[in-house]
């Protein structure tokens, strides 16, 4: 029976008192014919577990080699070495599966993030992937559990969709039809969709937003988590292919109500983490602060991963407006002296992500929320304010990365919808049913998307984004 082993991680915060125990785990290293330091991925810290010189028969010592699996009984005494506070001196030791150590990639050395991306199907097994995925899952139950609290419903909206909810056209086609020119045409001399499984053109989704203001209107707050997809040639630190959104969407609800909540929210996922994966975030701070060390000064961070995370627990948000961004950009002495590599033209620009850095660690050393965006660099959906310019947009701005957050206050006045889709050719006759909320009961409505990977980003102190998904999604790269 496989079940009635114990965890590392629970038997290391036990006190060693002579306990019968079962332990299982992959074998990090062997020393000396004597010492196995085992892992079974509960914690970063290793078991040492201790065979008696001349108990064992060398066949299977000479099986004990680096990742092989094991399962190892025995007494639980107090450690002689220095580095832990017990061992388990083994009295059986049982090999569950062969790793053959000379052809095995990861070697008991650092190796680096570029080379474990080649090797995403095993970097789980070192201590820095094992750290970031523990994280990683702490944060994910934290969101379910700070929605759950507030009474928001958890809607799976679809993957597979026929509406592009940004409006960018950065999208991955789904279709049966053939690739290979034989598939049917219409009478322009175009893919006849109609003769596809859907019985038109679909797409992989991009976001789950629309489809949650129908919950919303419905249930009144309801949140998404699921996969999203750009089909985006940004070949960056920064982007991926394939990503998890969080959406919650909330009726009668406006702009500040929507800046609120995200910071009510980013604040609980991060505490969460910092409660109950304190030790991984202890091993991500000390590995960011050596790999800090070999920046130069000016490039290093002002302050460590855990000094970071309690800063943005501990402290308000500044919120200030997009007009007053550009006026604090435009006079700064980054842009009077041109460090900034996109220039500030001024009113009406798009933001880059060396600008929002700035705001977030060099001007106001604390998170950001910029809010009241130019229509004319927003998305369809947003509430346009009464001066005519802006809408009532909101993005969170954090140090490190930059936008992390993106939201606003949906527009739910019909005529004023109906409108911009014109503006931007979008077809009312494709939303139908997104119109439909506008016609029947429509309300004050609000909601934001988190970027999950980023917000994963941030905790663990990870430069790349493709270091906090198991299997990153990039362009030319779908291997694992």
């Amino acid at each position: 029976m496989f079940n009635n082993r114990i965890k590392i991680k629970e038997l290391l915060a036990q006190e060693p008192a002579g306990q019968q125990v079962t332990v299982m785990g992959w074998v990090r290293t062997f020393r000396n014919n004597q010492f196995i330091a085992l892992n079974d991925g509960s914690t970063n810290n290793n078991l040492q577990v201790v065979l008696e010189l001349g108990k064992f028969p060398e066949e299977l010592l000479k099986r004990i080699t680096t990742s092989a699996s094991l399962r190892a009984q025995g007494v639980v005494e107090p450690s002689l070495g220095k580095g832990q506070k017990m061992d388990l001196k083994a009295t059986t030791i049982e090999i569950l599966g062969d790793s053959d150590a000379e052809k095995y990639p990861l070697q008991p050395k650092k190796h680096s993030l570029e080379f474990l991306r080649e090797k995403a199907h095993l970097r789980f097994r070192t201590n820095t992937f094992g750290a970031i995925f523990r994280v990683r899952h702490a944060l994910a139950f934290a969101v379910h559990q700070f929605f759950n609290q507030k009474g928001f419903i958890y809607l799976h909206t679809p993957i597979i969709t026929a509406s592009d909810a940004e409006g960018a056209g950065e999208m991955f086609k789904v279709t049966t039809l053939p690739m290979d020119g034989t598939a049917p045409k219409n009478e322009e001399g175009a893919v006849n969709y109609k003769e596809d499984f859907f019985g038109r053109a679909t797409n992989l989704t991009v976001s789950g937003q629309l489809e949650g203001e129908l919950g919303a209107t419905a249930f009144g707050e309801i949140y998404t988590f699921g996969p999203t997809f750009r089909a985006e040639n940004s070949n960056t630190a920064r982007h991926l292919a394939e990503f998890w959104m969080i959406e919650p969407e909330m009726a009668f609800c406006d702009l500040e109500d929507n800046m609120n909540l995200a910071e009510e929210f980013i604040k609980y996922i991060i505490g969460y983490a910092m409660q109950h994966n304190a030790e991984d975030l202890q091993f991500l701070d000390q590995r960011l602060a050596e790999e800090e060390k070999q920046l130069p000064q000016d490039k290093r961070s002002e302050m460590g991963l855990l000094d970071k995370l309690k800063f943005v627990v501990d402290n308000q948000f500044e919120r200030i407006t997009y007009t007053a961004a550009i006026d604090i950009l435009r006079e700064s002495n980054y842009n009077k002296k041109k460090k900034f590599q996109y220039e500030i033209t001024g009113w009406g620009m798009d933001l880059q992500s060396e600008h929002e850095r700035y705001l977030v660690e060099k001007h106001f050393k604390k998170p950001v929320i910029l809010s009241n965006y130019p229509a004319g660099i927003k998305a369809f959906y947003m509430r346009q304010n009464e001066d005519g310019k802006t809408v009532a947009a909101m993005d969170i701005l954090a140090p490190g990365i930059g936008e992390i957050v993106g939201g606003s206050q949906r527009e739910e006045r019909m005529d004023r919808l109906t409108t911009r889709m014109k503006e931007m050719n979008i077809p009312e006759e494709e939303l139908w049913w997104y119109l439909d909320t506008r016609r029947f009961g429509t309300v004050p409505h609000a909601g934001f998307g988190l970027g999950f990977e980023r917000m994963v980003q941030f905790v663990t102190g990870m430069n790349n984004i493709r270091d906090v998904i198991a299997f990153p999604r990039t362009p030319g790269s779908a291997e694992f």
